[in-house]
């Protein structure tokens, strides 16, 4: 797993910051709008937004003092690349496990 895959999972690994993404996935938002959303202060979405943006699952956009927090669908494609190696692992085990139950069966 990459530094940014890790990081990616502390991201997610937070209830709020995966209500943030959510969010986010309507549109980008500045930090204000999103503490907007939430019972806490700015300096906490900020560091909440920093999380996120460390783990690559936003992007910050800035237009002169406005900050723009998107989401990047390409970080969350990179952790679900890494979820799809282990269901495709564990869909070959159960497979294999099934037939050997059917054969024991017969």
């Amino acid at each position: 797993m990459t530094t940014s895959e890790q990081m990616g999972f502390r991201a997610l690994a937070d209830p709020t910051r995966r209500n943030i993404l959510q969010l986010l996935a309507h549109q980008s938002l500045t930090i204000a709008e999103v503490a907007d959303n939430f019972d806490m202060t700015r300096a906490a979405v900020k560091k909440h937004l920093t999380v996120l943006q460390d783990g690559n699952l936003i992007s910050v956009q800035v237009e002169g003092r406005t900050r723009l927090n998107a989401l990047n669908p390409d970080g969350l494609q990179q952790l679900l690349s890494w979820f799809d190696f282990f269901d495709a692992f564990w869909d070959t085990r159960l497979n294999t496990l099934k037939s050997a139950i059917e054969k024991d069966m017969q």
